[in-house]
């Protein structure tokens, strides 16, 4: 498991990413990510088998970053996000009386706030779920960006303590998805630009620029998750 964590702006960074389509030239030279495959299950038993490795090695990474593509009926196609919050859109108790997206017995909010911002990405809200969102479908999303893959990763990261970065392209939302190549149409593009943003959290680590965000604990735990903090060097919000 060693192998896919790099030295990467002088902190050991995790590099996360759901499907090899995503994993383009440009990304391509730059690290080798661990790839979970699609979906919330896929993504919380890849990552929490890798982080569980890497603990009982003492070798837990500084940072994971979660990079890959995201649907979005309102943000510009081909660009990129980096989540400032993410919610689990699958997640419906209200037969019990909770509300849509609050999980029963857990002590964190239904929109989880995530700990750093980097200077000059712009940001988003994030939904995550199992089902491809597209067309109407958009009009119950309470978040400005969707994807598959990102609250998993999140609380499994939560668990073992290690902060997240999450950064999307968005490859399609702007026309009803009928087909695979309407997912992948832009993916090249995508490539392109994560490449650039990636470069840009790498000068914010040399630097120590990553902004924290204001109010949230750092990094991110909660009661029911492992007592352990690996700081970074940051600047507080304002």
């Amino acid at each position: 498991m060693l192998q896919y964590v790099h030295d990467f702006g002088g902190k050991k960074v995790l590099f996360v990413m759901a499907s090899p389509s995503e994993y383009g030239p440009h990304l391509q030279a730059m690290f080798n990510p661990l790839i979970t495959g699609i979906g919330p299950v896929e993504a919380a038993v890849v990552v929490s088998a890798v982080l569980a490795d890497l603990s009982l090695r003492s070798a837990l990474p500084d940072l994971v970053v979660s990079l890959g593509s995201a649907g979005s009926a309102k943000l510009v196609q081909t660009e990129i996000y980096q989540a400032v919050s993410v919610g689990y859109r699958d997640m419906d108790a209200s037969a019990l009386g909770y509300a849509k997206g609050q999980t029963p017995s857990a002590d964190f909010p239904i929109i989880i706030p995530l700990p750093y911002h980097v200077p000059g990405i712009a940001s988003a809200s994030l939904s995550t779920g199992a089902n491809i969102v597209t067309g109407s479908a958009y009009d119950d999303i309470d978040a400005d960006m969707v994807d598959m893959e990102s609250f998993a990763i999140l609380r499994t990261c939560q668990r073992f303590a290690v902060p997240l970065i999450g950064l999307r392209g968005i490859s399609d939302g702007d026309e009803t998805v009928k087909q695979v190549s309407d997912w992948t149409r832009y993916l090249h593009i995508i490539d392109e630009k994560l490449a650039q943003s990636v470069r840009l959290i790498e000068a914010a680590l040399l630097q120590g620029n990553l902004v924290k965000t204001t109010g949230h604990p750092d990094p991110g735990l909660y009661k029911a998750d492992l007592e352990r903090t690996v700081p970074l060097t940051v600047k507080s919000g304002d």
